[in-house]
């Protein structure tokens, strides 16, 4: 479980297939040398579990159903990469409940620098429309997100100096993907009524 706030950007020291189609990540960061094996990370807002680490960098795994699913797939030598350690009990809960579970990914169709900020706009697949809300909470490349606008399958965030500055978002064009993760709740919530109206006819 993670909270949607980025710990640091890290960076992408190498990528290497592994037989039958995944792909292992060695990842350069800060707290390297104080992870552990088994530990979860998000990375980009996929939760990934660290098999190796050493004082500069920490190697995860990812297999074939998470590639088909995210943009990790897309991810080479130095790409920069959102990263955030697994939420305790002693942390406190400053974005939103995130499982690191990617639903889908969106891919960016603007981004406009604004007086005092940017605004990004980002299509998705139209079966994740009841998803989105305004001013609801949503997970874009690990990030805790709200949304500013929406129409049909388009959502805007806006995004702060700091944000920018903090994340990965400012190396990010237009058509790039990104990881897009919709608030848990709001999931069982649409998962709920819709059985309830099928369970109505």
């Amino acid at each position: 479980m993670f909270t949607g706030i980025v710990q640091e950007i890290g960076t992408v020291k190498s990528v290497n297939s592994l037989n039958g189609g995944g792909k292992e990540l060695r990842i350069a960061c800060s707290f390297s040398g104080t992870c552990h094996v088994d530990e979860s990370i998000a990375v980009n807002g996929v939760c990934l579990t660290v098999t190796e680490f050493d004082d500069d960098s920490f190697t995860v795994q990812a297999v074939e159903e998470t590639l088909r699913k995210t943009s990790i797939g897309e991810l080479k030598e130095k790409s920069p990469v959102n990263l955030e350690r697994s939420l305790t009990l002693q942390k406190g809960i400053e974005g939103h409940l995130v499982q690191g579970h990617v639903d889908t990914t969106g891919t960016i169709t603007d981004i406009k620098k604004e007086e005092t900020g940017w605004l990004i706009s980002v299509q998705f697949p139209e079966e994740f429309t009841d998803m989105i809300v305004g001013r609801g909470s949503v997970t874009m490349e690990g990030i805790s997100l709200t949304v500013a606008r929406e129409q049909k399958n388009v959502f805007t965030v806006a995004i702060i100096p700091y944000t920018w500055d903090h994340t990965n978002l400012k190396h990010k064009s237009e058509g790039d993907k990104v990881n897009l993760e919709f608030d848990v709740i709001g999931k069982y919530v649409v998962k709920y009524l819709a059985k309830i109206g099928r369970d109505s006819l």
